[in-house]
């Protein structure tokens, strides 16, 4: 089945229209970031190690409210009050991700994560918090290797979950031997977020590069766990996976507003069989548009394979269609 060139550009162009509208934004943050842990020493200590339990909401989030804190002073030249940190774009998709019930236990065989259970709790079977976990237990690890973080590289350690417990690191050393190329590229990262002669646009390039890396190889690991879920959610998890590589050749500015901007056309639940984008009643028109563009731009690509350059499909949408991407936007 042949596809022209016109549907991914559509598609791309459709969804990246979406950054065009930002707007002032009094309350932007994920869920409990205000209550959630903001130093070291906000989290449990045994035997002079700092532990962190991963598979708690608050604590995850925390350890990125930390990196947040921590890195602010190398973005303070870009704007104030930490805005163009573009690390913000982690803890706010992890905070779409508690919010839509994407963190909960896909089969059902627990109350983890369920507003009627235990709704703090982040499950080892849900394909998100998986994923998520290579992009917030590398990305802050990596940052307390580089001395970002102020402590020594052997003082912290996170609790494994109750299964499945090789296929995750716990701390520095453990990461740098089970995922090597992924925490050499967030090292690398963050040697250039020190350097006063980074350019906004260089660590963009460095962090896609890292965040890549740790995508990749979650996507292999967790591959398994789509079957715990709804066709119609498994399809947009493997849509949503696809377009993460297309937002990365751009070097789309994961800064705080952007990211939340952008993050309010995801569907704002869990999908379920009996939903069909466009036309799904209670998501706006654009999620609806969102949605079904997502998943043609998965069939493109299936049919198509690397028929299409990425960078060449995102960097004409991207030039023609949002406005100063890189341009401080104010916190009013």
């Amino acid at each position: 089945m042949a596809f022209g060139l016109s549907w991914p550009y559509l598609i791309v162009g459709c969804i990246f229209a979406s950054l065009a509208r930002a707007s002032n934004i009094s309350d932007v943050y994920p869920p409990l970031w205000k209550e959630s842990p903001g130093q070291f020493s906000d989290y449990k200590i045994e035997n002079g190690k700092y532990i962190i339990n991963f598979w708690h909401y608050p604590e995850r989030l925390g350890t990125y409210k930390i990196l947040l804190n921590k890195t602010a002073k190398y973005f303070a030249k870009f704007s104030p009050e930490n805005e163009q940190n573009i690390l913000w774009g982690l803890p706010v998709h992890h905070g779409w991700q508690y919010q839509t019930g994407r963190l909960a236990d896909p089969t059902e065989s627990t109350d983890c994560g369920r507003k009627s259970g235990d709704h703090l709790c982040i499950s080892v079977d849900s394909w998100w918090a998986d994923l998520n976990y290579y992009l917030s237990a590398m990305p802050f690890l990596a940052a307390v290797d580089s001395g970002i973080m102020g402590i020594p590289s052997d003082k912290v350690t996170f609790l494994p979950p109750p299964k499945d417990q090789m296929n995750f690191c716990y701390n520095v050393s453990s990461c740098h031997s089970s995922f090597p190329e992924a925490m050499k590229k967030w090292n690398e990262f963050y040697q250039h977020v020190k350097s006063h002669s980074s350019t906004f646009d260089d660590l963009l390039e460095y962090l896609w590069a890292a965040h890549v890396s740790s995508l990749e190889i979650a996507r292999k690991n967790f591959h398994n766990r789509l079957k715990y879920y709804s066709k119609q959610e498994a399809d947009f998890e493997r849509s949503w996976a696809l377009f993460v590589d297309y937002l990365a050749p751009p070097l789309f500015p994961t800064t705080l507003i952007r990211t939340y901007e952008f993050q309010k056309e995801l569907p704002k639940r869990m999908l379920m069989n009996e939903d069909r984008a466009p036309f799904i009643r209670d998501f706006s028109g654009f999620q609806n548009t969102v949605l079904f563009a997502l998943s043609v731009l998965h069939k493109v690509h299936k049919y198509t394979g690397n028929e299409m350059p990425l960078d060449q499909i995102t960097d004409y949408f991207y030039n023609s269609l949002v406005p100063a991407p890189h341009a401080p936007v104010a916190m009013g």
